[in-house]
Order: structure tokens, then C-alpha cells, then sequence
């Protein structure tokens, strides 16, 4: 990688600074960091949370994987889209993931559970990745084996989509991630940057 690009480097280090602020120094403000359903257990949903939940985790692991994947994957995609567009892209994949667990709870799909973390973000970066580079080889951790951008991606997608509709309690909010992908890949193909092609 030819080094870390602006965004994905101010990214960086806001969602780190969130994540020591909140969950380490003024954890009496958490709530504020967390989206909370509306008419949710007592009702502790307020506005800014759609924006500030984004930036906040769980969890030291949670923070850790999320940023390693923003960190290799997000300048490829910084460097094709363009800082402006790029920040852009990935904001919105940010609200699709939300839009989608808000619009599930909504229609009593799902129960009234709270999201926080930037993997809706993070799965629109990995859709475009997989959607521009499709046959390069990403390095899993566990187990440590490459896999193709596109079988990779892919499976996260299934796991997604297998774990959500069956009701899995994982911990992990998979209709999020799942409204991430989606709105990814439809950024991606808006602006014309999907290509069958690639992917043979």
C-alpha cells in the first residue's frame, strides 16, 4: 500500500477518540454514543445519536477489527473515489446501516436493540473494495489463509443474511451491516464503477 490517505486517517482517529472518550474517560455520557431504538426501553434515543454512533464500539476488539479493515481496505477505495466522495461514500453507508436496522424495528421485524460501531460504514468499504478488486487475495487472521476479495465479501454477506433471518444472538447487528453492503453497492453502481468484468 502505497500509504494511508487523509480520510481514512482522520477516520481513524476520531472513532479512536470517541472510543477512549466514552467508554473510557466519561462513560456517565455513553448513552449519547449509542443509537437507541425510539420507544425503546426508556426511551433513551435522542438525535445526535444517528451521527454518533458511527464513531463509537463496543468493545476493544470491536474497535480493533473495524479499524484494521478501514485502515488496509479504505485507502484503495479513498484513491479511486476521491477524498470528498469517498468521506461521502462512506458517511452514507453509515446511514443505510441504521436506516435499515431503524426501518426493521419500525415494522416490528426486529425488537427494540441498540446499535453502536462503524461496521455498517466498514461493509460498504469492503463491497467496494470487492467491487473494484475483486480477485485480489486478503489475508484473514483466523485462520490465516487468503481468499479473494469477492468469495470473502461474499461470505460475510451470507453470514450476515443466515444469522439475521434466522434470529441468531451473535451480539452482532446484522441488518446493519447488511443496510451497509447495500448501500455500498449501490453507491458503487450509481457511479458507475461496477463491472462484471472484473470478476471473472
Amino acid at each position: 500500500m502505497r500509504g494511508l490517505t487523509d480520510v481514512v486517517k482522520h477516520l481513524v482517529i476520531i472513532n479512536v477518540i470517541v472510543y477512549i472518550t466514552f467508554a473510557m474517560l466519561l462513560p456517565q455520557f455513553q448513552q449519547y454514543s449509542i443509537l437507541y431504538m425510539p420507544g425503546g426501553p426508556g426511551d433513551k434515543f435522542a438525535p445526535v445519536q444517528l451521527v454518533s454512533h458511527m464513531f463509537m464500539h463496543g468493545n476493544f476488539m470491536h474497535i480493533l477489527f473495524n479499524m484494521m479493515a478501514l485502515f488496509f481496505l479504505g485507502p484503495h477505495i479513498e484513491r479511486v473515489l476521491g477524498e470528498q466522495r469517498f468521506l461521502l461514500f462512506y458517511l452514507i453507508c453509515g446511514f443505510a446501516a441504521s436506516g435499515l436496522h431503524l426501518l426493521l424495528y419500525f415494522l416490528g421485524f426486529i425488537g427494540p436493540v441498540s446499535i453502536v460501531g462503524a461496521s455498517g460504514a466498514i461493509m460498504g468499504v469492503a463491497i467496494a473494495f470487492a467491487i473494484l478488486y475483486p480477485n485480489i487475495k486478503l489475508m484473514l487472521l483466523f485462520p490465516p489463509i487468503p481468499i479473494k476479495a469477492k468469495y470473502l465479501v461474499g461470505a460475510y454477506i451470507l453470514f450476515d443474511l443466515f444469522s439475521g433471518f434466522g434470529g441468531a444472538n451473535t451480539g452482532i447487528a446484522h441488518f446493519a451491516h447488511l443496510g451497509g453492503a447495500i448501500g455500498g453497492f449501490l453507491l458503487m453502481n450509481i457511479w458507475g464503477y461496477f463491472d462484471w468484468r472484473r470478476f471473472k
